[in-house]
């Protein structure tokens, strides 16, 4: 009798267990397994939300040099981090092609094939490229937006962004421009779009490219440009 009541009791511990160990299993699931696979999917879907700021030229490579000696590098690195700083506070991935005065190859074409490199390596969902524009005419002035010609999505880009420069410049007339000459828009797979941020041979505008206040409203222009980008690609 004994040992049939110790047999029965030794089943309903083994039973117990097995219960036990569903219940921990599901609490295990519940909580920590399953709890991981979203964060992980979620932090996936963050990932890929990447937006590569490619300050132009730099090193030995000025760029323009402005009727008030400014030098293009410098101004496009100083835009370039202020942009990375504000898509950064809003949550969204920066890579930067450079963050100090320096180029990224010997000669020309190297710094370019680097520059391309990174974009294709790190396939961001846009490349935004910043420069200085200059021309012959000093009267000449205003930011444009330049895409590969054969790019449906990139002259759909660079119009959204165009539109965004005028919260800078509301008087600005240029509009968005196609181009099948520049090597870094035929060369990278991703969505490339080159802000020039204003003409350097224009003394009023490189003064105003070269003002702090300036400059931080022509960024909160960009970066609410590049929002509005991923908008559009998010409901395409």
């Amino acid at each position: 009798m004994r040992r049939k009541f110790g047999i029965l009791g030794l089943l309903v511990l083994l039973v117990c267990a097995v219960i036990g160990s569903q219940r921990a299993g599901e609490y295990l699931y519940r909580n920590y397994i399953n709890r991981d696979t979203k964060e992980t999917a979620a932090s996936g879907t963050k990932e890929k939300q990447v937006i590569i700021i490619d300050p132009g030229h730099g090193g030995r490579d000025p760029g323009k040099v402005g009727v008030t000696k400014t030098q293009e590098k410098d101004l496009n690195l100083q835009i370039s981090l202020k942009v990375k700083t504000m898509l950064e506070k809003q949550g969204i991935k920066v890579i930067m092609t450079r963050e100090d005065d320096n180029g990224l190859g010997d000669s020309k074409v190297e710094d370019m094939k680097k520059r391309v490199s990174i974009i294709n390596n790190e396939k961001p969902v846009l490349a935004v490229s910043i420069h200085q524009n200059s021309y012959h005419e000093e009267s000449i002035h205003g930011a444009q937006v330049f895409y590969f010609t054969h790019s449906s999505e990139g002259e759909k880009l660079a119009k959204i962004m165009q539109e965004a420069l005028l919260d800078a410049d509301p008087d600005n007339t240029r509009q968005a421009k196609a181009n099948d000459t520049y090597y870094m828009l035929k060369k990278t797979d991703a969505p490339v779009i080159i802000v020039e941020c204003g003409f350097l041979s224009n003394r009023s505008e490189a003064e105003k490219l070269d003002d702090e206040e300036y400059q931080n409203a022509l960024t909160k222009a960009i970066c609410n440009g590049i929002q509005n980008c991923l908008s559009q690609q998010k409901d395409s």
